[in-house]
């Protein structure tokens, strides 16, 4: 039985190495170039842009602040159609699909499709509410300590949308709706989980998907004082996503989190907030 096990193992990383072999891997130094070509505008918009036209700005700061980071990852999205466009030569869906991983979890052993893997997503998801819910308040309390100058400015405190001002306004929930298309599936989930964790595992091997969550973490430079608990919980993201090839999971899992924010945006527009 041991030696059937062991056998077992060998030919499942057979298959993972041939996999890998099967498409071109990044450097280490295209990893990084495409982490900064989109983390330094994050950045860039958040710390200086924003403060930067807020006083010039007819709408309220936290919207501002909101508008410009929706900006941001638009960018993503059109880095990562550039890449692939580059890669492939063609922006079909059908090979885009391939390249970025948005097909059925497939089982590591047989290579097949198979949806009931989808049920990996319940480990997934609680791991992720662990650390959002219980853990996210120790992980990044060192970050306060350490570096007390990144701690949000004002006009990025979203509790300011908690305002009677925007109760029935209703235009509220539109930039809600993209803001989470580019979040959680055109934006972050495109370009990490679709253009660079494939291509990881030349530089990582086995454990690309860590360094996935690490550069995603790093990403939200942006929103430094949340940099431990993101990079931790992101985990729960890259791992269904690279050991069942497929990025439908790390969106369900990252995108489970619009829920909360669209009850609230309701609840704010609908004037159910305390005041």
């Amino acid at each position: 039985m041991i030696t059937n096990t062991l056998s077992q193992h060998a030919i499942q990383d057979s298959m993972h190495h041939t996999q890998a072999e099967h498409i071109d891997q990044y450097t280490l130094w295209q990893i990084l170039g495409i982490w900064a070509l989109v983390a330094l505008p994050m950045a860039l918009l958040g710390w200086v842009i924003a403060p930067a036209i807020i006083p010039y700005s007819p709408l309220q700061p936290v919207i501002t602040y909101w508008l410009l980071i929706i900006v941001g990852m638009g960018w993503e999205f059109v880095v990562s159609l550039a890449i692939i466009y580059r890669e492939l030569g063609t922006l079909r869906w059908s090979a885009i699909r391939q390249r970025t991983w948005l097909q059925t979890p497939r089982d590591p052993r047989t290579d097949q499709p198979n949806p009931r893997l989808f049920w990996w997503l319940l480990p997934a998801l609680s791991f992720s509410a662990l650390v959002t819910f219980a853990l996210a308040g120790y992980l990044d309390a060192p970050m306060a300590w350490l570096f007390p100058a990144l701690q949000p400015a004002q006009f990025m405190n979203t509790s300011q949308l908690a305002s009677p001002q925007f109760q029935g306004q209703w235009w509220l929930l539109g930039i809600t709706l993209v803001s989470f298309i580019f979040n959680y599936f055109l934006g972050e989930e495109f370009l990490f989980r679709g253009v660079l964790l494939p291509r990881m595992q030349g530089v990582f091997g086995k454990y690309d998907w860590v360094a996935n969550s690490v550069l995603f973490g790093l990403y939200h430079l942006h929103k430094p004082w949340m940099i431990p608990s993101v990079l931790v919980g992101s985990l729960a993201i890259t791992w269904p996503a690279k050991r069942f090839r497929s990025n439908w999971m790390a969106i369900i899992v990252h995108g489970v989190e619009a829920f909360s924010i669209l009850g609230l945006v309701l609840a704010v527009i609908l004037g159910l907030t305390p005041r």
